[in-house]
């Protein structure tokens, strides 16, 4: 079944380890709000101090859970350069492979925000006519992010697209 997931030629690009050290990042600096607010409202309603250790229980359970999904996940990412299109996976549990035939893209988008930049990688998005074949390739390093998104466009551009 896993033959299913994988590419016609070559082998899957995978994205930099550092996706993962932003999103726990993101994850850490929520579940601490979190956290705070729980001890806010301990401290806040005498009457109601259960709901605030409530809060705080959950946002450190979700933390932790957070911590484990992100490196899962960043490891699920893929992309894998053809001759016609560029194939990119995802998932876990559920995996997904998508195919976009480069003659389909209309433009490529290259996105970084400034905690992403920091860590020197970026998010390549493919546009097409259809958000079904649309993909995200985030976690690329930055060098890669922008060779990714020149061959895109020439290869487009070559194969007739709006790119």
């Amino acid at each position: 079944m896993d033959d299913l997931f994988e590419p016609a030629v070559g082998e899957w690009q995978r994205v930099s380890p550092r996706l993962a050290t932003i999103r726990r990042i993101l994850m850490l600096v929520a579940a601490a709000v979190a956290v705070v607010i729980g001890l806010l409202l301990v401290a806040l309603l005498p009457d109601a101090r259960w709901i605030g250790a409530v809060v705080a229980a959950l946002a450190l359970v979700a933390a932790a859970w957070g911590w484990s999904w992100a490196g899962r996940n960043q490891r699920s990412w893929g992309y894998a350069e053809n001759d016609d299109d560029l194939l990119v996976t995802t998932g876990v549990m559920f995996k997904r492979l998508v195919a976009i035939p480069y003659g389909r893209m209309q433009f490529v988008d290259v996105q970084a925000g400034p905690l992403a930049r920091a860590y020197g990688v970026a998010t390549v998005t493919l546009h097409t006519a259809s958000t079904e074949t649309a993909a995200d390739i985030p976690g690329l390093p930055a060098a890669e992010a922008t060779r990714l998104r020149n061959r895109l466009t020439e290869l487009g551009e070559a194969h007739g697209a709006g790119v």
